[in-house]
């Protein structure tokens, strides 16, 4: 059982959870638990379930047992007696609204400005006031490093800076946590470094970032938390000088070898 001082500590809880795709188990019973301000970074080869787990994080994957929970609320249903109940797609996607993800694809329209891209969630989906939310995008794309491009559409940028104003769009939303799926896998190698530039300026100002990468150098400089998963299951998490320096499991050394 979660107590209230449990859901005040933890921006993100995972409980148990299990999801698979027809007879493929992908995850086979992760716990999780991030706290409030704090980076956590999830590495491991693929098909270990990365992806996966960060899709559950905001219900684009639905979880098969278990239990996930942003800011003390449960995501993706509610509890009634002892069963769990589905939300109706509006409630998932206002729960959403909450949740920052930023896709290894940027997934920006194509068909709206860069400051449209930004304005268009929390307008819609937050009701909020569309004067205020556009000061305050055009005050995030400057914060990116793309200020100078609100008026231009995604195919007129370059990936890097696509990837900026993903992010961007990601913070308008005054998320309780920010989910990074791969940031950087799509980039051109020169253009790496300025997305992971914009990350970790957003951990030194404390936002919750939960971030899987195959980057195992920004791993090791910006995480509260490393995670490795193999397999679908957790198999190390603690403080990057335990998980990256010194692992304890051969999988994560076996994992660490190749990729170091």
């Amino acid at each position: 059982m979660t107590t209230d001082t449990q859901q005040a500590e933890f921006a993100v809880e995972v409980r148990g959870v299990h999801k698979s795709f027809g007879a493929l188990e992908v995850l086979q019973g992760v716990d999780l638990l991030v706290r409030k301000g704090e980076v956590t970074v999830i590495l491991g080869p693929s098909g270990s379930g990365k992806s996966t787990l960060l899709r559950t994080l905001n219900h684009l994957e639905k979880v098969d047992r278990g239990t996930v929970r942003i800011d003390g609320d449960l995501i993706g249903y509610r509890r009634k007696g002892n069963k769990l109940h589905e939300l109706r797609e509006r409630d998932i996607l206002r729960q959403r609204s909450r949740i920052g993800f930023v896709f290894q694809n940027f997934n920006l329209f194509p068909h709206l400005t860069v400051l449209e891209n930004v304005v268009e969630a929390p307008v819609s989906a937050q009701g909020r006031d569309r004067a205020e939310v556009e000061a305050e995008a055009i005050a995030l794309l400057e914060r990116v490093g793309v200020g100078d491009k609100a008026h231009e559409y995604p195919r007129q940028l370059s990936g890097g800076q696509q990837q900026r104003v993903a992010i961007a769009r990601a913070l308008a939303l005054r998320p309780a946590v920010i989910l990074f799926d791969e940031p950087t896998s799509a980039l051109d190698p020169e253009l790496v470094g300025e997305v992971l530039a914009v990350i970790k300026q957003l951990a030194r100002d404390g936002a919750t970032l939960v971030i899987v990468t195959h980057e195992v150098g920004f791993a090791r400089e910006v995480a509260d938390t490393a995670v490795f998963m193999d397999g679908g299951v957790v198999v190390e998490q603690g403080p990057p000088s335990q998980v990256i320096d010194d692992p304890q499991h051969d999988r994560t050394k076996a994992f660490l070898s190749r990729v170091l």
